[in-house]
């Protein structure tokens, strides 16, 4: 049992080593122009330098409060959005396919348009990741409100449970596998756009960070940022996944 659960993470580990090692040969001989790729060796190294002296424990905490919010704000309306349009079909109907549309959008362009709304300001940044993490969690409700076996649906009427009863004794915990799928893919829209709109807009976090890095020709330190960000996105999602587990112990 031990060994089926380290062994995938020590064959991504070791396929990320391989990766590196191959990277580095490839641009010790040339093959890869060493100024647009820098040495994975210069940029393991410049971890602990950005990590002393570019304040990465205060922009990780900016960077943090934004996705916090935006993640919650994804869920108090995305989930609410979901359950009315599974209750009304003909809403549904008029409404799904330009959700699912929007999930696709780069709504990521209109970026000026939120600065002229909201300013230059973490409002911008929220809003607009809420926005952009929206349309996984809606359409992921709707999916699983309606998925929800008739089997179950019987059981409640029989018991005759009043429609609020039914909703959060049945419908609610009976739809929460589909529903999680759509808080995962909601927050990994989230994490994207609020790193991606702070190097945008070169305001505070993470985000800024890769700016900073970059503007100044730092390209060990640059790619030194975003390795810190992926180990950080992966260090959130596993607890993700871990929270997800604890609510789900059937599964």
């Amino acid at each position: 049992m031990l060994k089926s659960r380290w062994l995938p993470i020590a064959l991504g580990a070791g396929t990320v080593i391989a990766v590196f090692a191959i990277l580095e040969l490839l641009l010790r001989i040339g093959v890869v122009n060493k100024y647009i790729v820098p040495y994975p060796s210069d940029v393991i190294m410049s971890l602990e330098r950005i990590l002393v002296e570019e304040n990465v424990v205060g922009r990780t905490r900016e960077t943090a409060f934004e996705m916090f919010v935006s993640c919650l704000m994804v869920i108090v309306v995305g989930v609410p959005i979901g359950t009315a349009l599974f209750r009304y079909r003909a809403l549904r109907r008029a409404v799904l396919d330009w959700v699912a549309a929007m999930a696709a959008a780069p709504l990521v362009l209109a970026f000026p348009l939120f600065l002229v709304l909201f300013g230059r300001s973490s409002t911008t940044i929220i809003v607009m990741s809420v926005i952009t993490g929206l349309a996984p969690i809606v359409i992921k409700t709707t999916e699983g409100l309606i998925g929800v076996r008739p089997v179950l649906m019987n059981v409640g009427k029989s018991l005759k449970l009043t429609d609020s009863q039914m909703f959060w004794k049945i419908l609610m915990p009976a739809a929460l596998p589909v529903i999680f799928s759509g808080i995962r893919l909601s927050w990994t829209f989230v994490l994207i756009s609020v790193v991606g709109i702070e190097f945008l807009i070169n305001l505070g976090g993470l985000g800024q960070l890769i700016n900073d890095l970059a503007e100044r020709y730092d390209m060990p330190g640059t790619y030194a940022a975003i390795t810190f960000v992926i180990i950080v996105s992966v260090i959130f999602f596993m607890l993700l996944e871990r929270v997800e587990t604890w609510l789900r112990p059937s599964n």
